[in-house]
């Protein structure tokens, strides 16, 4: 992700990496080629030829909201989004001529969510459509393109690697330096051409704190979550199983704000292990995977998915909760296992009787224009 957006795009906004995984489709035959083009065209009118918005371009929650009413392909949960020709196809356009590679996209069920530091990310799955012979001619130019694609995304880059060879031009004549010195100037040019790149991709949004918000859970009917998660495609698939359920929640916060978690833990019987518990952060109509804990066996009553400065399961420092969130709930999943015999009974009452409540600390922030 990191490659994609910072390095061969330089963006630092949110966006839809739309290749993140990539098939492609050979065909030997143009006159098979246009048939293929044409059959989908005509299956999905709804995505050929029309300007795919992202969330640059409308925003985070109704770019979600958009996605979530679209339709799938009947019988899957695959969502295309976008057909078109492939960016190589520019100049045989601009001749006239038909384009003879295409990229057709789509989201997995939803759009996958990631996050890089403050940079939120959405990534689909692309299947590139088209003539054999075109493709591998393409793909013989392709590192000179990705080179150029690069240095025009990192102006710093582009301007250090041009200093940089302009450097090498006047030094060519002078004796050369030994290996271990090469090396070690090797390495200390490697640190400035990272330092370049980060200085240039790098930009954070200012925020004011307005101190902190604790929540307190005492638990509640034992319901499935309603909504898929963005980030956790796991428990999805648990929750299509039955096997998922709201022990505490949802509890509302204000969707104007930006949050981040300083703490976050729960108590359960010690008696109840094999399961994984974790805080969910309403995210349009989906939700998003804070973090997360497996409950094994010789633990504490009291465990703590995150504690100030770090996130057990991301292992990041800072926990922040998605932008324009408006409640978080805490899910169990997986299959429910008792330590006492009589009491293997594998039900979702049973954890609830075995759940004894959570603390979230849950500090307050307000956006500042620049």
């Amino acid at each position: 992700l990191f490659n994609k957006m910072f390095i061969r795009r330089g963006q630092t906004s949110v966006s839809v990496i739309g290749d993140m995984t990539r098939a492609t489709l050979l065909v030997k035959d143009e006159k098979d080629l246009k048939r293929i083009v044409k059959r989908i065209e005509s299956l999905f009118p709804f995505i050929h030829g029309k300007e795919f918005q992202g969330p640059n371009e409308i925003g985070v929650d109704i770019f979600l909201h958009q996605v979530f009413k679209m339709k799938t392909i009947p019988g899957t949960g695959i969502i295309p989004y976008r057909f078109k020709p492939n960016s190589s196809q520019k100049e045989r356009m601009g001749k006239g001529e038909l384009p003879l590679f295409y990229n057709f996209n789509f989201f997995d069920g939803l759009p996958e969510y990631h996050r890089v530091g403050t940079t939120e990310m959405f990534v689909a799955f692309e299947l590139q459509i088209g003539l054999e012979a075109e493709v591998n001619g393409l793909r013989g130019d392709h590192v000179s393109y990705e080179e150029g694609r690069i240095l025009n995304a990192q102006p710093l880059l582009k301007a250090y690697k041009e200093a940089h060879e302009n450097a090498n031009e006047v030094d060519a004549s002078t004796t050369s330096v030994p290996s271990s010195m090469s090396e070690m100037l090797e390495i200390g040019d490697d640190l400035k051409l990272i330092t370049s790149v980060l200085e240039g991709n790098f930009a954070n949004c200012k925020y004011r704190a307005l101190g902190k918000e604790e929540i307190y859970g005492e638990g509640t009917a034992p319901i499935a979550p309603k909504r898929l998660c963005l980030n956790n495609k796991r428990l999805n698939i648990w929750a299509d199983l039955n096997k998922a359920v709201v022990l505490d929640g949802p509890f509302e916060l204000d969707p104007s704000r930006r949050y981040s978690v300083d703490l976050m833990s729960l108590k359960m019987d010690k008696r109840i292990y094999g399961i994984s518990v974790g805080l969910f952060a309403y995210f349009g109509p989906y939700m998003f995977q804070v973090s997360a804990l497996f409950l094994g066996r010789d633990r504490a009553e009291e465990v703590f998915l995150i504690k100030p400065g770090v996130n057990f399961l991301m292992m990041e420092s800072i926990s922040m909760i998605p932008p324009k969130c408006d409640h978080v709930v805490l899910v169990a999943w997986g299959d429910i296992t008792s330590a006492e015999e009589e009491e293997f009974n594998r039900t979702w009452k049973v954890l609830k009787e075995s759940y004894h409540g959570m603390r979230l600390v849950l500090n307050q922030y307000e956006e500042m224009s620049e």
